[in-house]
């Protein structure tokens, strides 16, 4: 958990400390307060874009030197360990990541810190384009397999290589073609594997969660799927085509997550909009505890908003259900959406 963050020039923050406990994290203040911009902030503690996936020029504060700094203290076993990460005013668009004081990449964050969440722009999750659900897929099979990350980036960009290659006025090198789709292979393998593990292992959790008030899921992963050897022959017999297409037609990046609502037998994009919310919470709070069961460490969750979209015996229920889980973040205008929390909870108000 995070025993201690530091915001610098960080959007509307130009200098925040804030020092949370265990347990609940609960951000309080007007609209415009700067409260997901801390939730934002956290979600950069780990690879990725964070929960906006805004540009990193984006995030520099408004009438700053340019360039941002978050810092974080992570309370741990063997001792705080000290992570941090932004950008310098000079090159606003390149991550600086420090573990510890030494320079890192932005991967090995997986290594220190686990943080999920849930926000308002994820409400359409299951109506949206593939990409979508494949980018929060990947996001829970980081939180079981840290390594996924160095996989995902390293198929994005011989990927990348290759449709360049293939749509170059000159004939494509065909000793270069095949050395980027062996490595196109080698990591889509691995990617589509740890996506199958951790659909099936989040399945078995929500299977055996208890009907309540959150609506259960079923998943599977569709679309394409193979290893290594299926995935390169794949690509060498598909270059005449992916050439004319303009992309690579195989691999794990047509693969699309479907999600069923179990009571109903009924496509998670056909149920209704209070359903969908409800399923999404509910993969989300299976994911957190199958993360704390397998890893012996529950992720960081950053739950946006979330609060004032339930209805009071939902909510009550969150808070039973999250209650010592870990740290969990919540935003909301409203302080009396927190009562029900109690006085063990870290609150903040901001503005």
């Amino acid at each position: 958990m995070l025993s201690r963050l530091r915001l610098t020039d960080y959007r509307n923050h130009a200098g925040l400390v804030l020092a949370p406990g265990a347990g609940f994290v609960v951000l309080t203040g007007e609209n415009g307060a700067g409260k997901t911009n801390v939730l934002e902030a956290v979600s950069l503690l780990a690879p990725g874009r964070g929960l906006r996936r805004a540009a990193l020029s984006d995030m520099q504060r408004q009438g700053g030197p340019g360039g941002f700094g978050i810092a974080a203290t992570l309370a741990a076993a063997a001792g705080a360990v000290e992570i941090a990460t932004g950008t310098l005013a000079a090159a606003p668009e390149r991550r600086q990541v420090r573990i510890q004081g030494a320079a890192a990449t932005a991967n090995t964050l997986a290594e220190w810190l686990t943080v999920l969440w849930l926000t308002p722009a994820m409400d359409r999750l299951f109506v949206e384009p593939a990409g979508e659900r494949r980018r929060f897929l990947d996001r829970l099979t980081l939180a079981l397999e840290p390594g996924h990350a160095h996989h995902a980036a390293r198929y994005d960009a011989a990927m990348r290589a290759r449709n360049r290659l293939l749509a170059a006025d000159e004939p494509a090198d065909p000793d270069w073609l095949t050395a980027l789709e062996v490595q196109m292979a080698d990591h889509g393998g691995a990617i589509d594997a740890a996506r199958r593990s951790a659909v099936a292992l989040l399945g078995e959790r929500l299977a055996m969660t208890p009907d309540g008030p959150f609506a259960r899921a079923a998943l599977t992963l569709e679309g394409w799927r193979g290893d290594a050897d299926r995935l390169l022959a794949d690509l060498r017999h598909n270059r005449a085509r992916d050439t004319a297409a303009g992309r690579a037609l195989a691999g794990p990046h047509r693969a699309d997550l479907a999600v069923t609502h179990l009571g109903k037998g009924q496509a998670a994009a056909l149920a209704s909009t209070g359903e969908q919310k409800a399923l999404l919470l509910g993969i989300v709070l299976a994911h957190a505890e199958l993360v704390a069961q397998r890893t012996g460490h529950a992720p960081v969750l950053l739950l946006d908003e979330v609060a004032a979209h339930l209805d009071p015996v939902r909510r009550a229920a969150l808070f039973d259900r999250l209650a010592g889980h870990g740290q969990v973040w919540m935003t909301g205008t409203e302080p009396a959406l927190f009562a029900d929390i109690g006085d063990a909870a870290t609150r903040v108000t901001l503005g």
